[in-house]
């Protein structure tokens, strides 16, 4: 944004004179450098093509997809992500840091480039919903054209780009990030933290994320239409389809950037930052949850980077990576990409199986069950997660040898999760239950996620795999997964953490009819895909056949309700944040750190570093204390108990 007109005095003293609202970081510099970086593809293209002599001189093609690197590196210059950085390389005096960028003040600070983890966590989580409500409306839009056989909204090469954009900007979007968005703003709390260990390169995480949601939804405006191979993207068929498919690759590579900085900015800060006393066995279950994430996206993120540079290099250079007439192998494609995506499962996972053992243990007012099964079960399924990549190829045409190893580790990665469904079932077992919105999202979660689990189960048989490939019976598995699973636990967390966040508090009648309309409808939607699914229903297919018909007209129904319902969800967050009724400091009595500061927490997290006495989860134990505060302790003891009740 705008500097001030004023000089700024600094409190060591240094005056600096502020910049012109032109060159200040913000978005006046982003319309000027937008521009520039067209101008700079335009200039690299058109001079090489002249210097090596092909012809037309100008390739709008070739400008087009150099822009797509140059444009957002543009915007995220000019937005300010790099002005500490460059004045650093450029090797003049150390400025001292007055902490300007840091902590929001008004709405206006959410629209810069802000330091404070717990502003970049609702720049998350706030960016991530528009493009959760982006490809909700895509959905909208499929199903209204699957009402009925034949054509009645869109052609067949329209509806793989809902489908394909609709899947991505779910996956890469939403999902994954939205999970950053809330670790971003809890974890550092929870480990007794100021802040994250790279605030600048949590900052620029973040800022890389908008540009890949814009490169996916502008891919609508290229020639020939979005890219349409499905989130998967299989080569060879996206190495010939038109220019919207090179705005896919892009947009991937920049959000895998940010997720592989935010992973390792969680690895660095859990490791590194946490508050005395708080070995790894008393570090709460979200933190090992993102600690084990981090790992995944850290080891897994380049192979699906790896993928999109193979598929970049085929079509803008030519290369044949994926040509089998000139030795290229398109299964290769596939083992690359699989091999990131299926981790990228659990990466889409275990966030919220840490945020289900938060909302369990707060609400039932239990201990959670078997903590360090729980920690090692995370681990676990780490591991065994590189494992079972292949069993998504089972009808590729792969190997015939790796189809029963897979089958075999697919099987045994069930055991793990296993574990965590038993532990959070006695969890609940005679606990004291509040049914409060966060705990009724998080038993959605348990009944949908086993579900999904099950068909995850029947999918790693290899016969039956055959049997339902590419059917809607995978569309019901991957839904009951990833929404029933992975959003149903954003949802909890997202109520649950949400009087901290904004130190209001939600309506809890509302939140309830979300979630009763959520979990009827989510069912009546994506219940009866399993059944055209056994019945040979193909999924990306924007017709079928007239005996489909019945099913599909029931479930686009249930889907328009489903949708529906996000709305209630949306004006239940907006007025709650605006017009609720204050939150106190711990509303749910809860054990962990972020719970015994203010809601919303001061700028910098603590004036005091807590000191971490024991487990987080002590409930029912009396006397235990998490953490406590050196100065309450000193306080009266008065004082202190009201402290503590807090």
């Amino acid at each position: 944004m705008a500097t001030a007109a004023a000089t700024v005095q600094h409190p060591h003293g240094t005056v600096h004179q502020p910049r012109s609202r032109w060159t200040a970081p913000g978005w006046y510099r982003v319309l000027i450098a937008l521009p520039l970086g067209f101008f700079l593809a335009f200039a690299i293209i058109t001079l090489a093509r002249l210097a090596l002599g092909y012809h037309p001189t100008i390739s709008w093609t070739g400008i087009v997809t150099l822009a797509m690197v140059t444009m957002p590196l543009a915007f995220i210059v000019g937005i300010g992500c790099f002005d500490y950085w460059f004045y650093w390389a450029s090797g003049r005096p150390t400025r001292p840091e007055d902490h300007s960028g840091h902590g929001a003040t008004t709405w206006r600070d959410y629209f810069r480039v802000n330091t404070d983890h717990k502003v970049i966590g609702i720049q998350y989580i706030v960016t991530t919903f528009f493009f959760f409500a982006a490809g909700g409306l895509m959905a909208m839009l499929m199903r209204a054209e699957l009402a009925q056989p034949g054509t009645q909204f869109v052609n067949a090469n329209t509806f793989n780009g809902l489908f394909s954009v609709h899947a991505s900007l779910m996956i890469f979007l939403f999902i994954i990030p939205v999970f950053a968005g809330i670790a971003n703003f809890v974890v550092p709390l929870m480990i007794g933290a100021p802040d994250m260990a790279f605030p600048r390169l949590n900052a620029l995480s973040f800022w890389m994320l908008p540009t890949a949601g814009v490169l996916m939804l502008a891919s609508f405006l290229a020639p020939g239409g979005s890219f349409a191979t499905g989130w998967t993207a299989y080569a060879p068929l996206s190495t010939d389809t038109p220019l919207g498919q090179t705005f896919f690759s892009m947009a991937v590579q920049f959000a895998g950037a940010s997720s592989v900085a935010t992973g390792l900015n969680f690895l660095v800060t859990i490791i590194t930052m946490r508050a005395p006393g708080m070995t790894f066995w008393r570090m709460p279950l979200l933190v090992w949850a993102n600690f084990t994430t981090s790992l995944l996206v850290v080891i897994a993120t380049p192979f699906i980077a790896g993928s999109q540079f193979f598929l970049l290099l085929d079509r803008a250079l030519h290369t044949n990576f994926f040509d089998v007439n000139v030795g290229g192998d398109p299964i290769m494609y596939q083992h690359v990409f699989w091999f990131y995506s299926h981790p990228a499962v659990y990466i889409m996972m275990l966030p919220g199986f840490g945020i289900i053992s938060e909302v369990i243990s707060t609400h039932a007012r239990k201990p959670v069950f078997g903590y360090r099964m729980m920690a090692f079960s995370l681990l676990a399924i780490v591991f065994l997660g590189f494992t079972v990549w292949a069993h998504h190829m089972f009808v590729s045409g792969m190997s015939h040898w790796l189809r029963v190893p897979m089958m075999i580790t697919t099987m045994l990665i069930a055991v793990p999760t296993g574990i965590k469904i038993f532990s959070w079932l006695a969890t609940l077992y005679r606990g004291v239950i509040h049914l409060r919105t966060p705990m009724l999202f998080a038993l959605g979660f348990i009944t949908m996620f086993t579900l999904g689990g099950i068909s995850g189960v029947m999918l790693a048989v290899i016969p039956y795999d055959i049997h339902v490939s590419d059917t809607y019976f995978v569309v019901a598995h991957i839904h009951y997964v990833l929404f029933g699973g992975s959003v149903f636990t954003i949802y909890a967390g997202i109520y649950h953490w949400f009087p901290k966040m904004t130190g209001r508090m939600y309506d809890e009648t509302l939140g309830k009819i979300h979630f009763w309309i959520s979990f009827i409808t989510f069912n009546t939607t994506f219940g009866p895909m399993h059944l055209i699914g056994i019945d040979g229903m193909p999924r990306r297919v924007a017709d079928y056949a007239e005996h489909y018909a019945g099913w599909n007209v029931f479930i686009s129904i249930s889907a328009f309700i489903f949708g529906a319902s996000f709305f209630i969800f949306l004006y239940n967050m907006i007025s709650s944040w605006r017009h609720g009724p204050p939150a106190p400091g711990n509303p749910w009595n809860a054990h962990t750190i972020e719970w015994q500061v203010s809601s919303p927490p001061p700028i910098f997290n603590f004036d005091e570093v807590p000191t971490v006495v024991g487990g987080p989860y002590e409930y029912g134990v009396p006397g235990a204390r998490h953490a406590v505060f050196k100065e309450r302790e000193a306080a009266p003891a008065g004082v202190a108990q009201t402290a503590a009740a807090e």
